[in-house]
């Protein structure tokens, strides 16, 4: 790029020279030397320290982010440096050089300033005053206010005897003032006393009458109880006679006439007979049986050994 030529350099209007921060005035200088275990001081202001609690502190309430939030600031920082990424990548972008040539930076400002790879540096001393040892501080004395004045006395100063007297009473009164506080307190502490010890022993007595009808109204439940389990019982066992009482009614309703018709049919059965009859009925059948048997047997035995005779030989 051309440099300006000087008559474009002296067509640049003028800029009047401004500023960057208003003027303030220096801080007072103290006059002597701080302390050594003095902190060093900081100016700041409080309308700006990110410290001082803004508002009401007493309905103030600080609570720790919760992990929502802080995955939520996560992301939106996350989507803020990727709209900045995007909006670099979109900017246009100087076109690259052709073959032979490159790219050099060149100022663009209205003033040009030279360029160079060592800066040019000037060292500048000063010399301030030194400072003084502070001096100890004084003590303090107040100032003297009214007059002095002086007068002459003849003989003793004052007489001990009558001086002492109005101490004495003061003292005296005092020691005995005490003692009848003392001993007040002593008749109000006993009334104190004896007033605990009446109240403990009617205490006593109540708590004595609370147990007394706890029990007796423990007693009359238990009794209550009692009495009501055997009503329960009386009744279960009027109840369960009154069942039995009708079971045997219809027992015997049902077998008065199943009875009489068993002893016929065991009767007619041959169960029920005289003793003396049955073993002369015994005797007699067997007696009858046994000789009515005699021809059969006989007969039986004559063709026994018939067939053992007609039988062939081995």
């Amino acid at each position: 790029m051309p440099r300006p030529r000087g008559s474009e350099v002296a067509a640049v209007p003028a800029v009047l020279y401004s500023y960057c921060s208003l003027p303030r005035t220096l801080p007072a200088r103290p006059k002597y030397r701080p302390p050594l275990d003095a902190a060093p001081v900081r100016y700041t202001n409080l309308m700006y320290d990110p410290r001082v609690v803004r508002g009401n502190t007493y309905a103030l309430e600080i609570t720790p982010p919760t992990p929502f939030e802080i995955q939520r600031q996560k992301e939106a920082w996350k989507r803020a440096l990727a709209r900045k990424r995007a909006k670099e990548q979109m900017r246009p972008k100087t076109p690259e050089p052709v073959e032979g040539r490159e790219h050099v930076q060149v100022q663009t400002e209205l003033y040009l300033e030279e360029i160079s790879d060592r800066i040019i540096e000037v060292d500048v001393e000063c010399q301030t005053d030194a400072f003084l040892d502070r001096p100890p501080s004084p003590f303090f004395i107040p100032a003297k206010t009214g007059k002095d004045v002086a007068t002459q006395l003849a003989g003793e100063l004052f007489d001990f005897d009558i001086e002492v007297k109005p101490i004495l009473e003061v003292l005296i009164g005092k020691t005995v003032e005490q003692a009848l506080l003392e001993v007040m307190e002593e008749e109000e502490l006993a009334q104190l006393w004896a007033h605990q010890r009446a109240y403990a022993e009617l205490r006593n007595a109540e708590l004595a009458e609370v147990q007394r009808l706890e029990e007796q109204d423990r007693r009359y439940r238990e009794e209550k109880e009692r009495r009501r389990r055997q009503h329960m019982q009386m009744l279960k066992k009027q109840k369960e006679t009154a069942e039995k009482i009708a079971a045997q009614a219809f027992a015997k309703h049902y077998l008065a006439d199943l009875i009489p018709s068993v002893f016929n049919n065991l009767r007619e059965g041959g169960f029920f007979y005289d003793p003396i009859e049955r073993v002369i009925f015994i005797s007699l059948e067997h007696y009858r049986v046994s000789h009515l048997c005699l021809p059969f047997k006989g007969a039986s035995f004559r063709n026994h050994y018939s067939s053992e005779d007609s039988a062939p030989g081995p």
